[in-house]
């Protein structure tokens, strides 16, 4: 096969072997098939999902395997790997001595896309961001899809519009560092660059690892693309200095790009009021610079100042980022549950001023909880609960900064933190961790905190 040229690719006939059952695995599986490619995929783990997932594929005509890689996985022209498959897996490594060429699935979807692509990244603030892009995106002239790292998977919606070819689409990507280690093509026509912090370094292993995957978002840019970066992030200006493409930096601080701000307003490019602050429905300083991140790439695009404040003014935010769940006996419940990494906890503690019950915990993705020692103890938090995997390792780091108690599960350091609680208080969970040491994800994590919040109201109602 030929991978030089994006335009001039031709899988039909050729042999591919898809990695991993997920979402974006059968996506690919599927977006394969549709142009002619013979179809293997598989999956190292044995689940009742992986089962249905593949018996639904093989009523198709696409076959697979669970459990241990047969050498079938190896007899192939290409390997489209699942962005939750690591490189240094021994499959992916026996691939590389084999010769196979490997790509990912946002690299493969990305060959038969035909619209402009938006993609954003950042370690933290990617699904607000993009969230607020998706309805600034949906008028009578664009209809933006949100897929990558949320919605759905970008393969997916590639397919559909092939099928259903729209003219006015405009992808808008949310991009994780995984889904950039096996890139060669990929160019957004406009790229957006929140910030970065250590996270996934479990995975990476180094911060410079972790850089080198995230700015690959932009390595195929020219000069008739648009990236937009944060100017307080100092890795991204120096990433950026000489960087082909149309570069435009924005800042909730200095005065630079084509947004500015002052104590109480958000102005455009020639002073014209965008927003008043106190109109902005969700917290928080960094949310927005999420805001001004997002009409910086909406102006570049072309939609107009008034669309653009209209917009951010109905904007609410998004489920499990600093979301309000209940209040309970005069004590607030709110629910962080995609903060996983440390710079999103210190987010989350930064917007509030009342009393802080911190419920941190999950599984550790290398980070050295002693990071959050200054922040805890300038903001007003008066009691951890650390649960789950990373429990002991939290109160080690934190233990002697403030009051902490460790906890086995998520459900019972709910109820600890309701004994504790003193009315005007803000329980957060904000764990600072990946879920997978009890849940499938974030988003399972945050339901089932929403859900027992909200059990717990239930009892006191039963028990007046």
């Amino acid at each position: 096969m030929d991978f030089s040229q994006k335009d001039q690719i031709d899988i039909s006939g050729k042999q591919i072997s898809i990695i991993g059952l997920g979402r974006s695995g059968v996506a690919a599986a599927k977006l394969a098939q549709h142009f002619g490619a013979n179809v293997y995929i598989c999956d190292s783990k044995i689940s009742k999902e992986n089962d249905l997932s593949l018996k639904t594929l093989e009523q198709m005509g696409i076959h697979g395997e669970t459990g241990e890689h047969s050498e079938r996985v190896y007899d192939v022209d290409l390997m489209v790997v699942s962005p939750g498959v690591p490189k240094n897996t021994p499959l992916l490594q026996k691939a590389f001595e084999k010769d196979i060429p490997i790509v990912g699935e946002i690299e493969f979807a990305y060959w038969f896309s035909q619209y402009p692509i938006i993609a954003v990244t950042g370690s933290n603030g990617k699904t607000t961001t993009v969230s607020l892009l998706g309805e600034l995106f949906q008028t009578d002239l664009i209809h933006g899809a949100i897929c990558g790292n949320i919605g759905i998977p970008f393969s997916q919606e590639v397919l559909f519009d092939q099928k259903n070819p729209d003219p006015k689409r405009v992808y808008i990507l949310e991009i994780s560092s995984f889904q950039m280690e096996f890139i060669n093509h990929f160019k957004p026509d406009f790229s957006l660059y929140l910030n970065v912090s250590p996270d996934h370094l479990d995975r990476h292993g180094s911060m410079d690892e972790y850089i080198a995957c995230k700015v690959k978002m932009s390595q195929n840019q020219i000069k008739t693309d648009t990236l937009v970066y944060n100017q307080e992030d100092l890795e991204l200006r120096e990433e950026f200095i000489n960087h082909p493409a149309n570069t435009i930096s924005f800042s909730s601080i200095h005065q630079t790009g084509s947004f500015r701000m002052n104590e109480t307003k958000i102005y455009g490019p020639n002073q014209e009021k965008l927003i008043d602050l106190v109109n902005i429905k969700i917290p928080g300083q960094h949310n927005i610079e999420n805001i001004i991140a997002a009409a910086t790439i909406s102006l570049e695009f072309g939609l107009s100042l008034e669309h653009i404040a209209n917009t951010i003014a109905s904007f609410s935010g998004v489920e499990h980022r600093l979301e309000f769940v209940k209040t309970i006996d005069d004590v607030t419940f709110i629910n962080d549950s995609k903060a996983t990494n440390l710079d999103s906890v210190i987010v989350a503690l930064n917007s509030f001023s009342q009393p802080l019950i911190l419920i941190l915990g999950g599984r550790n993705k290398g980070a050295d909880f002693h990071h959050l020692l200054p922040y805890v103890q300038v903001n007003q938090v008066k009691q951890i609960i650390a649960y789950g995997e990373s429990r002991h390792d939290i109160v080690n780091s934190l233990g002697d900064a403030v009051r902490s108690n460790t906890i086995i599960g998520l459900k019972d350091a709910i109820v600890t933190a309701k004994d504790l609680a003193s009315p005007g208080d803000v329980i957060l969970l904000s764990p600072g961790c990946a879920s997978f040491d009890q849940f499938e994800n974030y988003e399972a994590r945050g339901q089932m905190f929403k859900k027992w919040v909200k059990a717990l109201e239930f009892i006191k109602s039963i028990s007046m």
